[in-house]
């Protein structure tokens, strides 16, 4: 077999196997996750004394310039990934799709390949100049497809980490629609935003961002709009639970509910998926 026709992961396995020994070899996984110039991986706590050899035969094999192990699953209130450094030294990268450049420092800053789909959704769903707001805008996740690909006529983009909101300035720039795009950085619960104004808003706080559909709904014209509101659900249920939790937050809070559909953007965790419910509706007093 032609050494092009060899896996990646085979090839550093077998680059292993002559350094470090095949015992050392056979603990290498064959999955990883590529990031522009970044590359994850998942790595045994066994094989810590050979991290910097492995990482050094990633960058060799692939061109990259940093490698990161997956120190334990994502946590806190800006979701931080939990992740050490095993090779190379700078972990800002760029991250292409559908035409969008959204740059990163990976060591920093949660960026789900899973979510490529529903990041290039929220541009198709959005039409030519609406008015939208998007709650957690993070690096411009959702923001930079509804201003690029669905050209709203303005996104409101908030964000409290500052780490992110560095990104989402850049990114917004880079990109081009610095001016349909403003930025706003803070807590989206206490930032001032124009109520009653937006046509479509961005609820992308994982695992549930349910709790802001009332703050959401303010923000929408009286002729009522659009939320797209993510949560995690159980697997074992039908999505119409999810489905239902959205639509019951909306009318305690006084919204007429018009329409309301929801799709699986992918798997989360051992019983669970990541679920977006799509749900139109009209403010109260509206």
């Amino acid at each position: 077999m032609a050494r092009s026709e060899v896996p990646p992961a085979e090839r550093v396995r077998r680059e292993i196997a002559s350094s470090l020994g095949s015992s050392v070899a056979e603990r290498l996984p064959t999955g990883y996750q590529r990031l522009g110039r970044v590359l994850i991986l998942r790595l045994p706590d066994s094989l810590r004394p050979h991290f910097p050899e492995i990482g050094t035969a990633w960058c060799a094999e692939l061109g990259v310039g940093a490698v990161l192990r997956r120190a334990g699953e994502t946590g806190g209130e800006f979701r931080l990934p939990r992740l050490e450094l095993i090779a190379g030294s700078d972990t800002r990268t760029e991250v292409v799709e559908y035409g969008i450049r959204y740059r990163l420092d990976a060591q920093q800053i949660l960026f789900a390949r899973g979510n490529r789909t529903e990041r290039h959704r929220a541009g198709t769903e959005t039409r030519p100049g609406e008015i939208v707001v998007d709650l957690f805008a993070g690096i411009g996740y959702f923001t930079l497809p509804a201003a690029v690909t669905g050209r709203a006529g303005h996104v409101w983009a908030v964000e409290k980490n500052p780490a992110a909101f560095a990104f989402l300035l850049e990114n917004v720039r880079q990109n081009g629609v610095a001016g349909r795009v403003t930025c706003v950085r803070g807590d989206n619960r206490e930032v001032e935003l124009p109520p009653r104004t937006f046509d479509r808003a961005f609820l992308g706080y994982l695992p549930n961002s349910v709790r802001w559909v009332p703050r959401a709904l303010a923000l929408l014209k009286p002729k009522g709009g659009t939320l797209h509101v993510h949560l995690v659900a159980d697997r074992r249920e039908s999505v119409s639970g999810a489905e239902a939790e959205v639509s019951r937050a909306a009318e305690r809070a006084g919204a007429s509910v018009v329409a309301v559909r929801s799709r699986v953007v992918k798997a989360y965790g051992p019983g669970r998926q990541h679920v977006v419910v799509d749900l139109t509706a009209h403010p109260a007093g509206s």
